[in-house]
């Protein structure tokens, strides 16, 4: 039984505007899994996120028990200092990356999704998605040449879906798929029109997904075709390109 594994990241920064910028920033991490049928016997396959050089959560199969064990933890929580308010245009730290915490090598792919949400009257987010709203005021910058490879086809305004185009053997990190955040300064000059003029982006809350999947590199052009649904070449050297 062959595993592939998927983590999924909600990160939630809060934005009010309006006399002043008053910024939170808050996250929660959950996790889903899903299974595929190979003809391969799989000791572990495990995926770690890494924030700012520090392991934030992880999941892992352990093929022997069959079992998953997992940590959840919480992302920007040093994005602000104390009594420290969001500057609008401002460059965050933000180093994303993923490690391979299983026992054998992969192939990874995250997708990350940025889109806004309406807040209620105590300022918590909504489910209610503003699709009027530009998911690129939320600028988390993924650096080129990095080695993750950006899918076009299947990226939109909301959505960037990214490949690591190498192995990441087990143990091993992966370069960084994103680098700094910020909010763009020009969400200040969107007003609403009429009479009673108000931010456009005024009690809203930015938000910021970002699904990690682990692929074994067995077999890989049909296990990634299987996972993913997408072509790939894989050369002699394991280095991944889009078809």
């Amino acid at each position: 039984m062959k595993k592939k594994l998927s983590l999924v990241l909600i990160v939630l920064a809060l934005v009010l505007l309006g006399g002043s910028i008053v910024g939170s920033a808050r996250a929660a991490l959950t996790y889903y899994s899903e299974d595929y049928v190979a003809q391969m016997d799989v000791k572990s396959i495990g995926v770690s996120l890494v924030e700012n050089d520090k392991v934030i959560s992880w999941r892992d199969y352990l093929h022997k028990d069959d079992a998953w064990t997992q940590n959840t933890g919480e992302l920007l929580t040093g994005l602000l200092g104390k009594d420290e308010k969001l500057v609008l245009g401002k460059k965050y730290k933000e180093e994303l990356s993923v490690t391979n915490s299983g026992s054998i090598d992969e192939y990874v792919r995250v997708t990350v999704h940025r889109y806004w949400v309406d807040c209620d009257s105590s300022g918590k987010p909504t489910t209610k998605k503003r699709t009027d709203m530009d998911p690129a005021l939320i600028q988390l910058n993924f650096p080129e040449g990095s080695g993750w490879m950006i899918d076009n086809a299947a990226s939109t305004p909301e959505r960037t879906v990214l490949y690591y185009n190498r192995v990441l053997p087990s143990g091993s990190s992966s370069s960084l798929f994103a680098d700094t955040l910020a909010i763009d300064s020009s969400v200040m000059n969107v007003v609403t029109k009429g009479s009673d003029q108000s931010y456009f982006y005024q009690d809203v809350q930015f938000m910021i997904e970002a699904e990690v999947d682990a692929v074994q590199t067995h077999n890989a052009k049909d296990a990634i075709k299987s996972a993913w649904g997408v072509d790939v070449n894989v050369g002699s050297d394991g280095t991944l390109s889009l078809q």
